[in-house]
This record gives structure tokens, C-alpha cells and sequence, in this order.
């Protein structure tokens, strides 16, 4: 096997595939990263086997050759050492060949490294979703999915179906919900499918976290393919597998009240920067809680106290409050978690009574749906 690629291309890929690779495995050969090199260009391949990534260079693309001098083959490479190798490489390309005792050399310029290399014959076979169901998102729409979903699944794996993102597609319409039993982040968007349905498709926020890292900003669309334990993200040059969880996701849609006693309508970063000026001096106690209290002329007032530290009181002017007077106390990271994450300017926050959870949604009518449990103070 041999080749010579443009280092810093082959980096971006090795930097891709890592997300996926830990020292910390049962199959010790995947602690290392399999390269495996074809006239039409190069594949690479990482796994931890609850996330499998695999990036792939084309030899030559946009009139631009990227892979030249290749000799076909394939190598497990030690993912400890060689990402490091590559990145303090002195020259722009990079020559990398093997020999028949797996012997693996790389130079760029002055310098030449030679490591031991493993046989790619016992990798296991890990991009094999028999896909059953498949459809299209541009990728702008699915990491926007993501972003206002995946913060809100729980870090406590007392309950490990809550660590995931729950997915459903039906009646042309795909659903994103992630919940932690505290709070609840949902995102409803239509999708022009050919009859597929789902449901309790549950993606560990782990994996949809790492594939938000790796997924171009760009309008290119991404194929998603399931099977029955496993899902497939796959785009132009990348591939990225992750196991879903077992279990049954909770129905969820019950919690989301049908009717509000007072409606807030105000301005989303306005809220948010009173919320976090006044969480400075609620870090200490009952979990960040700070207070809202409504009052006449449109104004509301934010507090956080402790006894120990003292107390920050700020109002706030908003577009109008409807309904009954209201005094609430929540967690001050949920809201502005939620705040952060619904990424309008105008919000309307719909509350159902001091002690039951209350939503936030855009004005706009987008549907997106942020749910907070309050908190009891005494």
C-alpha cells in the first residue's frame, strides 16, 4: 500500500473519525483507525461500537487531485499516535506506504516516521445497516434539530432511554423530543417521505452531539437509514453509525398542558441576560432557582437570592402578560438553556399555575415547544 495525499485534507478526516474511536474498548483493535486505500481514493474508519465514523477523500474532486502514487491496500493504523504524526508533519504532503510485514512508513520532507501496523483483515464489519427505511434532510435542518433538542436528554443513567433523543415521523412529519423528567425540548418539522413511518427510534445524545461536530454547514443534504438497532447518517463523504437505545421512550405528549392561566409574551435575549444577571447570585442553592413575579404595566420582576451570598432584583418590561398574577420559581440553567436553544426573538411563555410545568414557544408559530417543571420554595 502506498500513496501521497495533501496533509491537511487528510487531517480533517482523521480529526472526523476520531470522534468515534476511545482507548477505552472490549475489541482492542479498535483503539485503532482503519485506512484503506483505492485507485478511486481513501477511506477512513473509526469505532467505539456504540459510534462508528467513516470519512472518505476521493482521489480527485472539483478538477483538484487530491491522492496521488497510489498503490492499493488497507491497515490498521494506532489512532494514539498517528493524528499527532500527521499534524506536526513539516510539508503540505505526506507519503505513506506499508510493506509486507505491516510495517508502516510516513514522511513529509526531512522527517520519517515508521509505526507497526495491524492487519485490516480483523476489523470488524461495522457499516452494515441493512436499511430498512430511508429519507432526506438538509443538513442546516437536521443540526438546527439537534441543536434545539439533544440539551435537554438526561445525564443520569438511572433511566438510560432519557439519555437519548426520541424520534417519530408520521403523517409527513418528523418529531425530535428529548426529556430529562425536569424539562422537555420538542421540535416538529414536515417531511416529504414516500410513506415511511416510525417510532421510538432513540438516538443516544452522545452520538447526535458528535454528528452536530462533524456535519458540514453547508445546504448538502444527509441520508438517513435505519435498521432495527442501528441508524445511518450518510452524506457526499461521510458516513456516521450509531447503535439506538432499547426500551420504550415515554409518551410525553401529555405532559404539554392544553391551556394557560397567564401568557408572557416578551423579548427572547432580554429575558435571557435579566435570567442570567440574576442566577449570579442563585448558585449556590436549590439548584440555580431564580423567581419570576408578574406585575401591572407589563413588567415583570427576576430574582436570585442566597442567604449567604444576597440578592439581585431586576424588572424587566415586556410585551404584555395575560391572565392571572403569577409567582414562579424555576431552574435558572433550564430556562436559559431553552431560551439559548429556540433561537427567535420574540417568545410567548404559557403557564398553567405556580406548581405545573410551563411552556415556551416562538411567536412565529414555529413548532418548537421548550417545557419546564418548576421548583418548590419555600
Amino acid at each position: 500500500m502506498k500513496f501521497v495525499i495533501n496533509r491537511d485534507r487528510l487531517m480533517a478526516s482523521i480529526q472526523d473519525v476520531m470522534k468515534a474511536i476511545s482507548a477505552r474498548v472490549a475489541i482492542p483493535i479498535l483503539t485503532g483507525m482503519k485506512l484503506e486505500v483505492r485507485q478511486h481514493g481513501i477511506t477512513l474508519t473509526g469505532s467505539d461500537s456504540d459510534i462508528s465514523i467513516e470519512s472518505f477523500i476521493p482521489t480527485e474532486e472539483d478538477e483538484q487531485i487530491n491522492i496521488e502514487n497510489i498503490e492499493e491496500g488497507s491497515i490498521i493504523l494506532q489512532a494514539k499516535y498517528f493524528p499527532d504524526i500527521i499534524r506536526k508533519l513539516p510539508e503540505n504532503t505526506v507519503e505513506i506506504e506499508t510493506d509486507e510485514n505491516m510495517k508502516v512508513t510516513i514522511r513529509s520532507g526531512n522527517a520519517e516516521f515508521n509505526l507497526n501496523g495491524q492487519d485490516a483483515e480483523e476489523y470488524p464489519q461495522i457499516m452494515q445497516v441493512q436499511a430498512d427505511e430511508s429519507f432526506e434532510l438538509p443538513i442546516d435542518l437536521l443540526k438546527g434539530l439537534i441543536k434545539q433538542t439533544v440539551f435537554a436528554v438526561s445525564t443520569m443513567e438511572t433511566r438510560p432511554i432519557l439519555t437519548g433523543v426520541n424520534l417519530t415521523l408520521k403523517d409527513g412529519k418528523l418529531n425530535f423530543t428529548a426529556t430529562d423528567s425536569h424539562r422537555l425540548a420538542s421540535r416538529d418539522i414536515p417531511i416529504e417521505t414516500s410513506n415511511i413511518e416510525f417510532s421510538n427510534v432513540v438516538i443516544p445524545g452522545k452520538s447526535l452531539n458528535e454528528l452536530n461536530k462533524i456535519l458540514d454547514d453547508t445546504e448538502e443534504k444527509v441520508e438517513i437509514s435505519m435498521s432495527n438497532n442501528q441508524i445511518l447518517f450518510r452524506t457526499k463523504h461521510l458516513k456516521f453509525m450509531s447503535r439506538l437505545l432499547d426500551g420504550n421512550y415515554p409518551e410525553t405528549s401529555r405532559l404539554i398542558p392544553d391551556e394557560s392561566l397567564t401568557k408572557i409574551s416578551v423579548n427572547t435575549r432580554n429575558l435571557l441576560q435579566t435570567i442570567d444577571r440574576a442566577s449570579l447570585l442563585a448558585k449556590e442553592e436549590h439548584n440555580n432557582v431564580v423567581r419570576l413575579v408578574t406585575k401591572g404595566d407589563n413588567t415583570i420582576e427576576i430574582t436570585g437570592s442566597s442567604s449567604e451570598i444576597g440578592q439581585a432584583v431586576e424588572d424587566i418590561s415586556v410585551q404584555s402578560i395575560e391572565g392571572e398574577e403569577l409567582k414562579i420559581s424555576f431552574s435558572s440553567k433550564y430556562m436559559m438553556d431553552a431560551l439559548r436553544a429556540i433561537e427567535v426573538d420574540e417568545i410567548n411563555i404559557e403557564f398553567t399555575g405556580a406548581m405545573r410545568p410551563f411552556i415556551i414557544r416562538p411567536q412565529n408559530d414555529d413548532p418548537i415547544i421548550q417545557l419546564i417543571l418548576p421548583v418548590r420554595t419555600y
